[in-house]
């Protein structure tokens, strides 16, 4: 009863969501006020239709209902209930959902809170936030229904991947998810506003949330998914340039400009059409992502699925959105002008000379990744381009973007000089050379730039917050009077550029790291970086649905313990899989890191790392999110735009 329940929420759902794209876009281009005010209840109908059928499928997960057929093909009985919770998404079908269901959830953002929006502008976003949502349900309920039944029921479902039965798996989709989907509203944002010929100030202070609040969670999502590859995958490494990884990073390489974009726009009024074309073009590679990924294109251990035909639904789908955006952008650009000027130095400057930085990085990723696929479609040769392509073309792009993110928020609006502005930031560039020189005593050079870097963005964010609130040059008192009438987006500007320093940091301790692979018996020991690891032990363990061989690892200094570390290789008898559990040993300035592998003529086969400052890397992640969220909570971002003056030239479609 509860899967058909969910099933017919589904079809419900299309409607709802055919009716939000029809109703409200009819209503907007007619001025007819009744249609465009029920754009937030067709909103609200469809986000309801969808938390059923998301609800229902975890249900059936969770009684282990066997006749439901994606039951079966991702879960069983003895499956712990948190994996079986979390496996609701960790399939192709039931990520699909939770796509809809987030989607939908955008739209009900919208309705919600999106009151102080004029009623035309608020109905033309819901309604192509709609039109994007029907697509992918009509999909879902189509070609990847996940209520579909089997007869008869078997008495044992297949279990899922091994890989996927992880906590990480609980937090990270749902929010790389939330990043992805997220930036169709400034997408819908961008649609609208070619559909009514206008863009200024005040759509630029619109925007501005609905893109913060996307790369929060983009930026969270990536980094526990790496987090998760680390710790989970046992590779020891934090990314790998995998197709997969590069699909997540486009989005939010662009959707930065894009954040930064919509600042210029509402300063200056400049910058219309440039932002307009980055919301588009962050939400199709979030889009392009999807395809490459469920289509089979890309594969890795992060792709649910290998399907060419469900491909097929996701491009034309694809086409339909992107093309008919950009068609628009072609036909209502060439009479929406930009109306505000400023010097090439001044801060609008360097946030443009940021757009390109990040937006070149971008070009070169997308490139290294889509290289291969179209080479071997149109010449049939098989190229493989892996990390030092990478490393090789974006660390020179990288370089002069990380030095103008401390020189941008210490320029003056409009116009600047630059030799005022560099002496604020005298002692942050002492800092970094000192740092720099330091580190290239034990490093080599490229990890030595890094640190150097680092430096230069932690202590550049910091030196901004010290000249605003002219630190040591008036009394602390009223320092500190200052610092609180200064406006939170402010504080998480500088929060979010000094978490980028520290994930630099990290990379950069990183290549540092140390390893060895050795083969030792019960009561044998190895030295690396100055620890001495001993296997004491080696025994079997039995799981809830898993046999584990598990070996215990002595690790001391100077004949001191330090720790005991467990690592193991689990074997799922269901499934026909293993995988391995690593051992990670942090006190967040190196890891201590040992993965179990195949045992031979009784000698058990370690490897063993020592990861310097390897945290920092994901903590620096969390704290670019963090400084987003302190960001969203100025009140400045979310009321207060500013009035609207009457529309000039081009008219509304």
């Amino acid at each position: 009863m509860i899967p058909e329940l969910g099933h017919f929420a589904l079809a419900l759902a299309v409607v709802f969501a055919t009716a939000q794209a029809v109703l409200p876009l009819w209503g907007a281009a007619r001025g007819d006020a009744r249609l465009m005010a029920a754009a937030p209840a067709l909103a609200l109908g469809q986000l309801l239709a969808l938390a059923t059928a998301f609800a229902a499928l975890i249900w059936s997960n969770v009684v282990s209902d066997f006749s439901v057929l994606n039951v079966v093909q991702n879960s069983q009985s003895l499956k712990p209930l948190l994996f079986k919770i979390t496996g609701t998404w960790g399939n192709h079908e039931g990520s699909i959902l939770l796509w809809c269901l987030i989607l939908s959830l955008c739209g009900g953002a919208v309705a919600a809170f999106g009151g102080g929006l004029p009623s035309a502008l608020r109905a033309r976003v819901i309604g192509v936030l709609g039109a994007t949502s029907a697509g992918f349900v009509l999909f879902a309920l189509t070609e990847s229904n996940p209520f579909l039944r089997v007869w008869p029921p078997p008495m044992e479902g297949q279990g899922m991947n091994p890989l996927l039965e992880d906590p990480g798996l609980a937090i990270h989709p749902p929010i790389l998810y939330a990043g992805y989907v997220g930036f169709a509203i400034p997408f819908a944002f961008a649609v609208a506003a070619l559909l009514e010929g206008r863009i200024d100030a005040a759509w630029g202070r619109w925007v501005r949330p609905w893109t913060l609040a996307s790369w929060c969670f983009l930026t969270g999502g990536i980094a526990l998914g790496s987090w998760w590859a680390y710790y989970d995958l046992g590779w020891g490494g934090y990314w790998f340039w995998d197709p997969t990884e590069n699909a997540s990073l486009l989005p939010w390489l662009t959707g930065t400009a894009l954040l930064h974009s919509a600042i210029v726009v509402e300063k200056r009024e400049a910058l219309k059409l440039w932002t307009v074309l980055l919301a588009i073009a962050t939400f199709s590679l979030s889009l392009s992502g999807t395809f490459m990924v469920r289509s089979g294109i890309l594969n890795s251990v992060h792709s649910f699925a290998n399907d060419p035909a469900r491909g097929v639904f996701i491009l034309a789908l694809l086409a339909l959105v992107i093309g008919s955006a950009l068609l628009l952008f072609a036909l209502r650009a060439p009479v929406m002008t930009a109306t505000g000027l400023f010097a090439p130095l001044s801060r609008e400057g360097a946030l443009v000379l940021n757009n390109i930085l990040l937006c070149s990085i971008a070009a070169v990723v997308f490139t290294g990744t889509t290289y291969p696929l179209f080479a071997e479609l149109l010449a049939g040769a098989k190229i493989s381009v892996g990390a030092p392509f990478f490393n090789a073309t974006v660390l020179p792009l990288a370089l002069p973007l990380f030095a103008a993110m401390s020189v941008g928020p210490v320029l003056s609006w409009k116009r600047a000089v630059l030799g005022p502005a560099l002496l604020r930031l005298w002692w942050a560039a002492l800092a970094a050379l000192a740092v720099g020189l330091i580190s290239s005593l034990h490093a080599r050079l490229l990890p030595a730039l890094a640190f150097a870097a680092a430096a230069w963005l932690v202590f550049g964010a910091a030196a901004e917050i010290i000249e605003r609130v002219r630190l040591f040059r008036i009394p602390l008192a009223d320092s500190l009077v200052r610092a609180r009438s200064l406006p939170r987006a402010v504080f998480g500007s500088a929060i979010a550029h000094a978490g980028m320093g520290v994930t630099i940091a990290g990379i950069a301790g990183m290549s540092l790291a140390v390893h060895t692979i050795v083969a030792l018996h019960p009561g044998q020991s190895t030295e690396l970086a100055g620890y001495r690891w001993t296997l004491t032990d080696i025994h079997d363990a039995q799981g809830p649905n898993y046999v584990a061989r598990v070996a215990t690892i002595l690790v001391s200094r100077d004949g001191r313990p330090v720790v005991t570390m467990t690592p193991s290789r689990r074997s799922y008898p269901l499934q026909q899989q293993s995988t391995t559990d690593t051992a990670i040993h942090t006190n967040l300035l190196f890891d201590l890191y040992a993965v179990l592998g195949e045992e031979r003529d009784g000698a058990a086969v370690l490897r063993l790392h020592v990861n310097p400052l390897a945290p920092w890397i994901w903590l620096g992640g969390l704290v670019m999110a963090l400084g987003g969220g302190v960001s969203l909570s100025d009140r400045r971002l979310r009321v207060g735009a500013p009035r609207r003056a009457p529309a000039a030239g081009l008219k509304p479609a």
